[in-house]
């Protein structure tokens, strides 16, 4: 913490202060909370019923209990082999035994230089065994808590960090092209060298072996994970890059889409698709999904021709962020406080939520026969599923995900379905902590409603290096 004194003599900290303190949440009661969208000019979706997030839904040859889902977070809990640990099972057995009918489990390495820390879960042969136990403890609590017709929908998302790779606990960057704003957050230079076309061509074989490893454990699904500025998520921006993975749309949506239809053809008892970013915030041409004359402004005319894509190649859903965490943390995760030694938002963070809950519902309304998981809606605490439900009454999402509220509250579904609403005081109450223990390289969780396992540590650490 910084003293007072010194905070009196920085205008600039004062006003940092002030706006983080302007910004947190503030609406216990729904009509504060609508008060201040609609003194933000901000359209917030809104229902009194919530019995749509409750009703079963299709998506493709299967139907999940609820529209309810568990989004992918990581929480540095694996065996150093990249086995499920402890804590990693008691997640998992939670949000089934919470009730939510999507679970999406979070993820997962397919090479060890992929990894993102030295405790991020990572499948291979030697621990598929481990990943099997994993998926049968997590339905059993789903059958023990709700009964044997309650089958919840387990995704398994498969990544390769790339540029934020942190295998040994060092960075170990593995870039698409260079972009020079993420170029200085990870040290590199403009003479570091890009992943060839040949090894992301291997890449997809090894995608494609761990998602035969994946249907072997017992999940219904696989996600290629291609969201936050991670490798495939910086490959559909790699605008400068040569070759067959760059310059065109056609070319940057290759790896993906050919990886998509070599599991679909190779796996088809498995469910394949992806969760991406449909606007990264960063400026043309190295951003995703940004209008070419505002960063600041979406253009989604590319992630909808790459969502038509990849329902054409098969996909039965798709999940959908944005941002690069690292880069602009308020715009995939609004948030009262910052992580310590980082900037607060420069916007209130309901703006942000609207942003999300904006982007997905074009994206869905484009797309009305491919579901989609929408996300953004931790910060509105107890309120999530009122503006939830108003979204799926409007047309403009199928799904309602949660993550962080999922690490603090991860029995919402059944709170949902059994009182009729959720209690703020279980609520995650969007303070950055979760994210300040996994960047820090400690197991994340909530440090506010699971303390008794979850700890920040006693003085705050300088700001965490990508």
């Amino acid at each position: 913490m910084v003293p007072m004194a010194d905070a009196r003599r920085n205008p600039q900290m004062m006003s940092n202060r002030a706006a983080a303190s302007e910004n947190r949440f503030r609406f216990r009661e729904a009509n504060a909370l609508r008060a201040k969208a609609e003194e933000l000019g901000l359209d917030l979706p809104w229902s009194d019923d919530v019995a749509s997030l409750l009703e079963p839904t299709r998506v493709g040859d299967v139907t999940l209990p609820n529209r309810l889902a568990v989004q992918p977070m990581e929480a540095c809990d694996a065996e150093p082999d990249g086995s499920p640990g402890a804590h990693t099972l008691r997640r998992y057995t939670r949000y089934a035994a919470g009730g939510a009918g999507l679970i999406w489990f979070e993820a997962t390495a397919v090479l060890p230089e992929g990894r993102a820390n030295p405790r991020q879960l990572y499948l291979h042969e030697g621990n598929a065994a481990e990943f099997t136990r994993l998926v049968r403890a997590t339905r059993q609590a789903a059958h023990d808590a709700h009964g044997d017709d309650h089958e919840p929908l387990l995704i398994l998302q498969l990544t390769h960090s790339g540029r934020w790779s942190k295998p040994s606990g060092t960075r170990q960057p593995v870039i698409a092209h260079h972009n020079p704003d993420l170029d200085r957050l990870v040290g590199v230079n403009a003479h570091y060298p890009v992943i060839t076309d040949d090894e992301l061509e291997a890449l997809e074989s090894t995608m494609l072996a761990a998602a035969r490893l994946a249907a072997r454990a017992g999940f219904d699904g696989v996600d290629v994970k291609s969201c936050h500025g991670y490798l495939a998520s910086e490959l559909l921006a790699a605008r400068t890059r040569p070759g067959r993975f760059g310059g065109s749309l056609l070319h940057r949506m290759r790896f993906l889409l050919d990886t998509i239809r070599s599991i679909r053809e190779e796996v088809p008892t498995s469910l394949v698709t992806s969760r991406i970013n449909a606007y990264d915030g960063l400026p043309h041409p190295f951003g995703f999904g940004a209008d070419e004359a505002d960063s600041s402004r979406a253009d989604l005319t590319e992630p909808l021709a790459l969502l038509r894509e990849m329902e054409e190649s098969g996909c039965p859903l798709g999940n959908v962020s944005i941002g690069v965490p690292y880069w602009r943390p308020h715009l995939g995760r609004p948030f009262d406080r910052p992580v310590p030694g980082s900037a607060p938002s420069p916007e209130h963070p309901l703006v942000g939520v609207v942003r999300l809950l904006r982007i997905v519902g074009e994206l869905q309304l484009a797309l009305p026969q491919l579901p989609l998981v929408g996300t953004g809606y931790s910060w509105l605490r107890h309120h999530f599923p009122n503006v939830g439900a108003g979204a799926v009454e409007r047309g403009e999402v199928s799904l309602v995900g949660v993550g962080r509220m999922a690490f603090a509250y991860p029995d919402f579904a059944c709170d949902l379905r059994e009182k009729g609403g959720l209690d703020y005081l279980k609520s995650c109450c969007a303070c950055s902590g979760c994210t300040q223990l996994l960047r820090s390289g400690d197991e994340a969780g909530c440090v506010v409603r699971d303390r008794g396992l979850y700890r920040l540590p006693r003085k705050p650490r300088a700001a965490p290096a990508p």
